[in-house]
């Protein structure tokens, strides 16, 4: 068991960690008793013959001055009697007397234990014990534990939330779901997409029938996604989706941690289209499915995406011609003209927020491959977004140049390429620049935050799949723990925005 002191590590620990041989930390504990008059605790468990709830011990830990654990996934931690041992005249919760191995409390939530020394002194400190790995779980049953095999066949079950901490719990309802995906489907941990009967709320985001199980399998941060999502949340984008990470269990059994998002279509929770609007986006011949409706322009494909179509009527003719004449102005001697060429066609503060997150994270399939989303009211101008699809992005590509954080990507697609001979279009993104770059000091914070919330959950993840350690298609390089995964997505970015700090000055 850890012996802990109060408000953070041991004084005198020679290489600042808080794990001690055990020996040591009970000598250490008697002597700091004795030298120093100060409230502390000294151990902290929950021990499975105190609490029948519980199939093992369980011992917490010292991390930035909190106590923390985890019980099982079938440990129930809403009325558990902790073990523990402390210097002080009293120790408290709510004002309420605790008794070594006898009192009972409700750990759903953190719980504040405060402890009162002889001199009338007081300190505090949480304990945080998290069911599994501290995040919503999600329960998911297939009629008759059906497989998940394809990508195109709905099959129906049911779903359920225990929400844990900070979500709402969702009561057990009819679904059908299917798999999704295009390389991704290909990987042992597949990505689904999933349906309600209704309109719900699912994991408190708004309300809607389709939801995306996004795996991650190829990002082992599984942050790359939600990081550039945080960027769209701070863009001028009309629409972002949300997303939660949450545990799957898929017919009792385990499948890993989830990226739970919002589907890009249209909807007025998502992308708000009304009845008449258009959500297209540039896409590849052989990815289409056979009943997909799409046009060419001289330089890309685009799959219509919203609404269904029919190939050659009216509302087919005339995005058509617009994206066409888009295009046309753009390439014309005269692109420059406020009038003539092709500003009146697009809107220029979300072509460059898409197009700044998209070099900034330099992801690979926005330069001209897929996931490309545009979206177009009629009589309105054309935006880009809503973003999608960013696993290979920040670096993680090894068969591209969008591996390094140098060079420019996203400016060699060929609208951008030629958006950036115009020295107007070029001042406006300088100056866009800035916002992002005040903004990186935000993002690295997230990325530790969702890492820390992840510190259970890729655990039980990489127990599942096993992908620490180990090559997974198309990682550049491979680290032996998530942290350096983490830690190398920091310094990519760290070193991507120095560059086109620099880069976009120049132009």
């Amino acid at each position: 068991m850890l012996n802990v002191a109060v408000g953070g590590q041991w004084p005198g620990y020679p290489d600042g960690s808080t794990v001690f041989p055990q020996q040591m930390q009970v000598d250490y504990v008697r002597v700091y008793q004795q030298t120093v008059d100060q409230p502390a605790v000294g151990q902290f468990s929950f021990l499975q013959s105190d609490n029948p709830s519980l199939s093992e011990d369980i011992n917490l830990s010292l991390e930035n001055g909190v106590l923390s654990g985890r019980a099982s996934i079938d440990g129930s931690v809403d009325n558990l009697v902790a073990s523990f041992e402390y210097v002080g005249e009293s120790i408290t919760v709510n004002g309420i007397s605790q008794s070594n191995g006898l009192t009972a409390n409700d750990f759903s939530e953190p719980v504040t234990y405060t402890i009162a020394g002889e001199d009338g002194s007081e300190v505090s400190f949480q304990v945080d014990l998290a069911k599994f790995t501290g995040l919503p779980i999600i329960n998911i049953s297939t009629d008759g534990g059906a497989s998940i095999e394809s990508k195109d066949d709905y099959i129906f079950g049911t779903v359920s939330i225990d929400g844990g901490r900070g979500f709402s719990d969702f009561p057990e309802s009819i679904i059908e779901i299917r798999g999704r995906g295009n390389s991704t489907w290909g990987n042992p941990k597949k990505p689904y997409q999933m349906k309600l009967d209704s309109k719900e709320e699912f994991l408190d985001m708004p309300k809607d029938k389709k939801w995306i199980f996004l795996a991650e399998y190829s990002d082992k941060t599984m942050l790359r996604n939600r990081m550039a999502f945080e960027m769209g949340y701070i863009s001028n984008l009309d629409w972002t989706p949300k997303s939660t990470f949450a545990e799957v269990f898929i017919n009792d059994t385990y499948n890993g941690t989830y990226n739970i998002t919002q589907k890009v279509e249209e909807s007025n929770r998502r992308v708000a289209l009304g009845d008449t609007g258009y959500l297209l986006e540039i896409d590849q011949i052989f990815r289409l499915d056979s009943d997909d409706v799409y046009f060419e322009t001289d330089r890309f494909l685009l799959n219509i995406k919203e609404p269904n179509l029919v190939s050659g009527d009216a509302q087919y003719v005339y995005i058509r011609d617009l994206i066409r004449q888009f295009e046309a102005a753009l390439f014309a001697n005269n692109f420059q003209d406020p009038t003539a060429g092709y500003a009146p066609f697009i809107d220029l503060p979300s072509f460059i927020d898409w197009y700044l997150i998209s070099e900034i994270t330099k992801n690979v399939d926005s330069v001209s491959f897929s996931s490309i989303y545009l979206n177009v009211m009629p009589n309105e101008k054309i935006k880009m977004g809503p973003l999608w699809d960013f696993d290979l992005s920040f670096g993680n590509v090894d068969y591209a140049d969008s591996r390094y954080a140098e060079g420019f990507w996203i400016k060699n697609n060929p609208w951008y390429s030629r958006l950036f001979q115009d020295p107007n279009f070029v001042d406006l993104v300088q100056a866009r620049f800035v916002h992002f770059r005040e903004n990186q000091d935000l993002m690295l914070e997230k990325i530790d935050t969702y890492a820390a919330k992840l510190k259970w959950a890729q655990q039980e993840n990489n127990d599942k799949w096993q992908t620490i350690g180990t090559y997974v298609w198309p990682n550049p390089v491979v680290y032996d723990t998530y942290q350096e995964e983490v830690d190398h997505m920091k310094d990519w970015y760290v070193q991507r925005m120095d560059w086109l700090d620099g880069a976009l000055n120049d132009l």
